[in-house]
């Protein structure tokens, strides 16, 4: 009787696809705010602009706790990815390992120009000659002179258009996690078929003698 390749861990692939879609939820909340700034062209944007940078400014005011939250969240991700790729295989190996490619480009999203923008957005620092702005976030200051500035509404542009990006690379982990689970489904269908047929042909050998 043939047998199935090992499957994927099913505790694994629920850390997975739990935090993506957490993810995708805070991006979706987020999209009515992007929406006038990026994608639309009303004939005044200032007011979208501006509830964009209050939306921000309160977003990085938050509690440290929902912080923690968040990083709890992403690590519960990552997890589930170590649980499946313990002993995988080859088909575990395509989709989880991609997968996983998706996520942590991700989590490089957020780290890079997320978390570095709400910290612009928060200071005020926009333009190239803003110096050291004192007593924004948790650290008290900010050095943007080490950052790359640019102007105001080009930066909550990159901070809108980051989410976009999030969201698909998001929306392609989901994919593979979809596409992995129909493969499973379709090798153990084509197998049972497989066992079935060799059944019916022992059986038949046993009725000719």
């Amino acid at each position: 009787m043939s047998k199935p390749t090992a499957r994927s861990s099913p505790f694994g692939t629920f850390l997975v696809v739990g935090p993506t879609c957490f993810f995708l939820g805070i991006l979706f909340a987020s999209f009515p705010y992007d929406y006038n700034v990026l994608w639309s062209t009303p004939p005044d944007r200032e007011p979208y602009f501006q509830l964009l940078e209050n939306h921000l400014k309160f977003l990085h005011a938050s509690p440290p706790l929902i912080a923690r939250i968040l990083h709890i969240v992403i690590g519960t991700g990552l997890l589930g990815f170590i649980m499946k790729l313990y002993k995988p295989s080859e088909a575990n190996m395509l989709f989880d390992g991609a997968s996983l490619v998706l996520y942590m480009c991700g989590i490089t999203v957020y780290i890079a120009n997320i978390v570095k923008g709400l910290r612009l957005v928060t200071a005020g620092a926009y333009g190239p000659d803003q110096g050291l702005v004192q007593g924004v976030g948790e650290g008290g200051a900010v050095d943007v002179d080490s950052m790359d500035i640019v102007g105001r509404e080009d930066s909550l542009r990159v901070l809108a258009a980051s989410n976009t990006i999030l969201a698909l690379v998001l929306v392609g982990v989901l994919v593979l996690q979809a596409g992995e689970w129909y493969a499973q489904k379709k090798e153990e269908a084509e197998i049972a078929e497989m066992d079935r047929i060799a059944e019916e042909k022992r059986r038949g050998g046993k009725k000719k003698q």
